[in-house]
């Protein structure tokens, strides 16, 4: 999205309300309050998406991107820590926005991208009110290459689930990363991202783990990968 676009955030919505049902979900963005448009029923789409699948249907996405991950949670806190006033953020994988949108909340110039168009509905409308700082676009791992300069920081929250994307998502860094550059990509500690840390080292990153609790559940912190190019 940028600033020059014609359509209303009512008018996002009407476009997401004729996919899925949404609602705006309050959520704590860069440490203040904020809120999110997010899928009202993303179990219910994901059963219709495995339904569809077993019935032979083509094409069709698990909507993964529905669900809202403490994973984004974790890595807008680690943002603290860092700097981002007019610092070019590029997103991957964005879902429901939240850590771009974090990113833009403390000053960066933000583009979020996902591999399915129907998040970027959602994603819009909860960027709206940062237009001049957000756009919003398409980008699917190992297939697209965006016409922009390189950009210093790279985010991502849980993009690591699946061993069959960890070649297209190493390319899509390699493409997109500025020299000198990082990458902070978030997780829940799960066991393939464990894989995915040894993966990522023996193709030439520098790697660097961060451990980020959460108020709402100690016991189980989101982790932090930092990757630059070694």
């Amino acid at each position: 999205m940028n600033p020059s676009d014609p359509m209303t955030i009512e008018e996002w919505g009407q476009q997401a309300s004729q996919k899925f049902a949404w609602h705006w979900q309050p959520t704590m963005i860069a440490g203040q309050s904020g809120r999110l448009a997010v899928a009202s029923d993303p179990d219910g789409m994901l059963i219709d998406a495995c339904e569809r699948q077993d019935a032979g249907e083509e094409g069709v996405i698990d909507p993964f991107w529905a669900a809202t991950w403490r994973a984004a949670s974790g890595l807008d806190h680690y943002l603290d820590r860092l700097d981002l006033q007019e610092t070019r953020v590029l997103e991957l994988g964005c879902g429901t926005g939240h850590a771009g949108l974090a990113a833009a909340t403390r000053g960066a110039q933000v583009t979020l991208t996902d591999g399915v168009d129907d998040p970027l509905l959602l994603v819009r409308m909860s960027t709206h009110h940062l237009a001049e700082r957000c756009h919003v676009t398409r980008l699917r791992f190992g297939i697209d290459r965006m016409d922009a300069p390189d950009f210093p920081l790279i985010l991502g929250s849980d993009v690591t689930y699946l061993r069959t994307l960890w070649p297209e998502l190493d390319q899509c860094l390699r493409d997109h990363l500025a020299d000198g550059g990082e990458v902070l990509l978030s997780d829940p500690f799960r066991i393939i991202a464990n894989e995915f840390r040894d993966w990522i080292q023996k193709r030439g990153w520098d790697y660097t783990e961060h451990s980020i609790g959460l108020s709402d559940d100690p016991e189980h912190p989101i982790r932090v990968m930092q990757l630059k190019l070694a």
